[in-house]
């Protein structure tokens, strides 16, 4: 189900649901969060089967980046993705700041890099 117009020209989600008038509640919001990263964890694993074998540090870090990325973003990683699978955490962490990604997310990318260093 997508977001559309419905016929008093507001935006509507699911089946009927007006979300300018009634909005979404906290406990909603959090079921849609919670559904999106078991998404985001599948895809991972899909893309990158290793990813399992990682430090939870280095878990989170990946899908972290991939819950604000996407797959085929994070995919162009490729020095990065090659140092995580090949346990290079420190290098990993470093190949994670260098990108316009990083600079626009700002301390978001310096926690990531953080997560993916200290894993071992």
């Amino acid at each position: 189900l997508e977001l559309y117009k419905c016929t008093s020209n507001k935006w509507t989600i699911g089946v009927g649901r007006n979300l300018e008038d009634r909005g979404i509640t906290t406990s909603e919001a959090m079921v849609l969060l919670n559904n999106d990263i078991d998404i985001v964890l599948d895809e991972l694993t899909s893309a990158f089967p290793w990813w399992t074998q990682m430090p939870e540090s280095a878990q989170r870090a990946l899908a972290n980046m991939a819950f604000n990325l996407g797959i085929p973003r994070l995919s162009q990683f490729k020095k990065m993705l090659s140092y995580l699978e090949e346990n290079k955490f420190r290098e990993a962490a470093a190949e994670s700041q260098k990108s316009r990604w990083a600079e626009q997310v700002g301390d978001r990318s310096k926690r990531i890099a953080k997560l993916i260093r200290d894993a071992n």
